[in-house]
């Protein structure tokens, strides 16, 4: 079962649901509109190698916004603290970032139950497109779970900012 707005704002209120800062303004029928930090992380390599740690570097969104190009993926994060220990945050692009032909994640939209932090957007455009730190860039929902609850304790806990991959980790015990 999805919450609606108005659970979802019930559930802020009694600290089943973190969203800091929250402004009520951003709330729809059945999710919360987030918006974009206020710098992006890109890789600085050519070939991303899954086996080993990759450079990145940091580019600040300027006041003037920064055009994403196709062929790359930027790396940006929520500028709220989002999270849930009750509930499963599902994350998405709003329809009207998509009208522009703007992916707001590639390929992670679910949040695991217990993760606190601001969340990494994995942003992909289809053409030029501008953005702006603040903006309202995607949605998320939560979802009632079933079973026995396991937090999630994983390496992206308690995120700042966007996080590269640290899928490198999972071939330390190759033999």
């Amino acid at each position: 079962m999805i919450l609606s707005g108005d659970k979802i704002e019930k559930c802020i209120k009694n600290n089943q649901i973190k969203i800091i800062p929250f402004n009520k303004s951003q709330i729809n029928p059945n999710s919360y509109n987030y918006r974009l930090g206020e710098y992006l992380k890109v890789y600085d390599e050519k070939l991303l190698d899954s086996k080993r740690k990759l450079k990145t570097k940091i580019i600040k969104i300027p006041d003037s916004g920064i055009i994403l190009y196709p062929n790359k993926i930027y790396l940006g994060f929520t500028d709220e603290i989002i999270g849930s220990d009750y509930y499963v945050p599902i994350i998405t692009g709003r329809s009207s970032t998509g009208r522009l032909g703007l992916f707001v994640h590639i390929t992670s939209d679910l949040v695991d139950i217990g993760f606190q932090g601001r969340l990494t957007l994995q942003l992909h455009a289809t053409q030029p497109v501008k953005v702006y730190k603040d903006m309202e860039i995607g949605q998320i929902m939560f979802w009632k779970i079933y079973g026995k609850i396991k937090l999630y304790q994983g390496k992206y806990q308690n995120s700042d900012g966007p996080r590269e991959t640290e899928i490198w980790r999972d071939f330390k015990n190759e033999k």
